[in-house]
């Protein structure tokens, strides 16, 4: 494909968009696009304005958009994003009801299900897929989510048959890579590693997955590097400063200031939650015990 065409831009945009380069969907001018391409490059790019916090001004914009149900999902992604989580899924679960087979519906209203813990009809939604790579890659994040890595890797073999060269899929199978280690924490390192380099890569979403693979592979200095850079990018993204508490644990430094920051920055993260149960779950355990002084 030419990447010059309209056809090539939309990949482009799409590739951007996964690894978290934003900004730059933005600048893409869409006005070129065909009326088949118009509709995909207009999701991306709303989506990735949520992204960069702008979801208010999303939902203005989509007010009295009509019916499209690829519109309606994302107004509604971008009401989860400023709280009003009940009313978006309810549109999620409306729409996967009436607009199943819709490729923006599968793939947002499976986000939402899924932030809002409802696995299950996230999956049965993203299921329905027909060659959507990233409904793949989604599905592959629950399974991981869920510690069903063999039916993670399962989604990421049978999409290789015929998406073998896709980012996203290389991207996914590293994920999984990530869990079955020995071997495969090479064979992330190197995905993310080349990623995280790409000349247009201005996001720190590779170079989170490259600090990972390094912490894996007990390169400890190099973990810490690629983290520094990572948070140099974006000092408060949420996915980089939870990783650096977890190399600060490994390495048994104070995490304190980051823990601090990740409350102020992303309260709901589920890092936080997920220490949150556990300290709860300590405190009762430690109640049924009483010290005993000689």
């Amino acid at each position: 494909m030419d990447p010059f065409s309209a056809e090539g831009e939309l990949l482009n945009i799409h590739n951007a968009f996964h690894q978290g380069q934003y900004s730059t969907v933005l600048e893409v001018d869409t006005s070129r696009f065909s009326n088949k391409n118009a509709l995909p490059a207009r999701i991306l790019t709303l989506r990735a304005r949520i992204s960069l916090g702008q979801a208010e001004d999303v939902i203005t914009e989509l007010e009295g958009e009509g019916d499209v149900p690829d519109l309606k999902v994302v107004k509604a992604l971008a009401e989860y994003a400023i709280g009003n989580k009940g009313e978006a899924v309810q549109v999620a679960e409306a729409l996967a009801e009436t607009s199943p087979d819709n490729a923006t519906v599968q793939v947002v209203g499976g986000t939402i299900l899924q932030a809002e813990g409802k696995s299950e009809e996230a999956i049965a939604l993203l299921g329905k897929h027909q060659g959507n790579l990233e409904a793949v890659a989604l599905i592959v994040q629950i399974h991981l989510q869920q510690n069903r890595t063999d039916l993670a890797l399962k989604e990421v073999l049978a999409a290789k048959r015929w998406a073998q060269d896709s980012l996203l899929i290389n991207i996914a199978e590293s994920w999984v890579g990530l869990r079955v280690g020995g071997e495969k924490y090479q064979q992330a390192f190197y995905v993310f590693e080349e990623l995280a380099q790409t000349p247009s890569s201005s996001a720190p979403k590779s170079i989170i997955g490259q600090a990972v693979a390094e912490l894996h592979l007990g390169r400890l200095p190099e973990t810490e590097a690629a983290l520094r850079q990572a948070l140099e990018r974006d000092p408060k993204n949420p996915e980089a400063i939870a990783n650096t508490i977890v190399f600060l644990i490994a390495s048994g430094r104070d995490a304190t200031e980051h823990i601090s920051l990740l409350k102020t920055t992303s309260p709901e993260h589920p890092f936080l939650l997920d220490l949150q149960e556990k300290d709860a779950t300590f405190d009762k355990a430690a109640a049924k015990y009483t010290a005993k002084v000689a």
